[in-house]
């Protein structure tokens, strides 16, 4: 699937950044890289919206950012998901499932029956 992009649909991106910061806290380059390895090279996620959905979350309580040093010794923004944030990533992956399973049985539903 390598070079062949997707763009996310409306609010998955979101969802991705939480699973992704479940699994340790991350700068936000190290966020988008992470997603985009995951995902074999499907899915890559632009600065543009990067950024604002991260602060959108940290608004929102579901992450937190702590100033810190890059493994390049840069100064960075750190990323890490809170308890409120865990609770959401459950909710989101829930609901995520129930969505995808209903769009295959549509998608795989018999022609004419």
């Amino acid at each position: 699937m390598a070079g062949d992009h997707l763009d996310l649909p409306q609010g998955t991106l979101d969802l991705l950044i939480l699973k992704t910061l479940a699994l340790g806290p991350q700068h936000g380059w190290a966020v988008s890289e992470r997603i985009q390895q995951i995902s074999s090279d499907a899915l890559r996620v632009r600065q543009g919206s990067l950024y604002p959905a991260l602060h959108r979350l940290e608004r929102r309580g579901w992450i937190k950012a702590r100033w810190g040093a890059s493994e390049n010794n840069r100064r960075a923004k750190y990323y890490e998901l809170t308890g409120r944030g865990r609770k959401q990533l459950e909710t989101d992956t829930t609901t995520w499932r129930k969505l995808t399973a209903a769009v295959d049985q549509v998608l795989e539903a018999g022609v004419g029956g």
